[in-house]
This record gives structure tokens, C-alpha cells and sequence, in this order.
């Protein structure tokens, strides 16, 4: 008797979701919601100063005049380009090949 009552209900079931026609769809049942915010660009930091024997020259125009003793003013002196021992004034340490400034 269980089993027929079982086998009876099983049956039932099976029929109540056939009855219904399947409605097939190619179209996604769920969504992934995308929210769109405004692209902010990174905040614009200054870039350091770059100063030194090398960009001077390749943005001075002639980078000879930088050996010329006798070169007009614009072109600077040795001192724009040369680091200094803070220990000893006047004491030169070394050329100043690439310098940034912050």
C-alpha cells in the first residue's frame, strides 16, 4: 500500500510539471548589475626640478659652450653644476650630472 501511495504521488508530481510548457529562452534569468561611476583621473602631482650638466646641455642648445671659458652668461658657470663639501666651504666635491630638485 506505501508503495502504491508513493509511486501515486511521484506520478502526480511528475505530471502537475510536465502540464506546465516550458518556456525556452536564450536570454540570461539573472543579471550581473553594473554600476558605472565617473573614471577620476589621479590627482597631478608637480614633478621635481631636473637640473644637472646633462639636461642642461641637451636643453641649452649647444652643449660645447659648456666647455668654453668664454661663453656668453646664459650658459651658466661651473658653479651652477659642481656639489660642494658642506663640511669644508669652497671645497668642491663633485659634478652635479643629474640633479632633482623637490
Amino acid at each position: 500500500m506505501k508503495t502504491i501511495l508513493s509511486i501515486a504521488v511521484v506520478v502526480a508530481l511528475a505530471a502537475s510539471v510536465s502540464a506546465e510548457p516550458q518556456k525556452k529562452s536564450y536570454v540570461a534569468t539573472s543579471r550581473v548589475k553594473t554600476t558605472s561611476r565617473p573614471l577620476k583621473s589621479p590627482p597631478v602631482t608637480p614633478l621635481g626640478e631636473v637640473r644637472g650638466a646633462i639636461p642642461r646641455g641637451v636643453n641649452g642648445g649647444n652643449p660645447l659652450q659648456m666647455l668654453n671659458p668664454m661663453a656668453p652668461a646664459k650658459y651658466g658657470t661651473w658653479v651652477d653644476n659642481t656639489s660642494f663639501d658642506p663640511n669644508v666651504p669652497g671645497k668642491w666635491k663633485g659634478i652635479k650630472l643629474f640633479e632633482w630638485v623637490f
